[in-house]
């Protein structure tokens, strides 16, 4: 149990250094060198965790996606209508994700660009968990007539994709503006997209 423990630690602390460090220097000039002096663990205790940098910085981002979505499955398990809580995680998903990644918006398009093709794979994927946590959330909405009814997934599937184009993944540094903006955009959209699924 303690060796668990100690593994879940260690890598989660490599993880917290990649944060660090993309921030610092950006992906291309972070180095496994860096990494283990930033924890305070050599060069191949790093290796025992994660095969490569690549791995590293896939494994972040998809920690990051773990967190938001106990964050999203939090807001849906409140008591509140299920419009509220569909307004309430669409704003989560967008400001979450810029938050996980603003100190470091120099390097984001850096790191996007040596990512992309294994990052695409995954994005699949991140985007289907998120809508799953969608879908139970408007199919409680139908069934109280809140919202029209309809296949729940295809519809979590689309608020999903109209909130993509708000998120740092998809937006340059210069598009991304101060969170202010983002948050302001982000309550706009939420508004016109719930207000579609609706039941008239």
């Amino acid at each position: 149990m303690r060796d668990t423990f100690q593994t879940r630690t260690t890598r989660d602390a490599i993880l917290d250094a990649t944060d660090s460090l993309l921030a610092r220097y950006g992906y291309k000039k972070m180095t496994i060198d860096d990494l283990a002096r930033e924890v305070g663990i050599g060069k191949g205790s790093v290796y025992l965790h994660f095969t490569s940098k690549e791995e590293i910085a896939l494994s972040h981002i998809d920690r990051i996606i773990e967190r938001l979505k106990s964050k999203l499955e939090a807001i849906a398990e409140k008591p509140l209508p299920a419009n509220e809580r569909l307004k309430k995680m669409l704003i989560e998903r967008v400001l979450y994700r810029f938050d996980s990644v603003q100190h470091y918006t120099q390097s984001l398009n850096e790191l996007l660009s040596y990512l992309r093709p294994k990052l695409l794979e995954r994005r699949k994927r991140y985007f289907e968990e998120e809508a799953g946590i969608f879908a139970a959330v408007i199919s409680e909405g139908q069934a109280l007539s809140v919202f029209a009814a309809g296949n729940a997934v295809d519809l979590a599937q689309t608020l999903i994709t109209a909130t993509n184009a708000l998120l740092p993944y998809s937006l340059s540094v210069f598009e991304l503006g101060d969170r202010k903006e983002v948050a302001a955009r982000t309550r706009k959209t939420a508004d016109i997209l719930i207000r579609g699924l609706r039941k008239d």
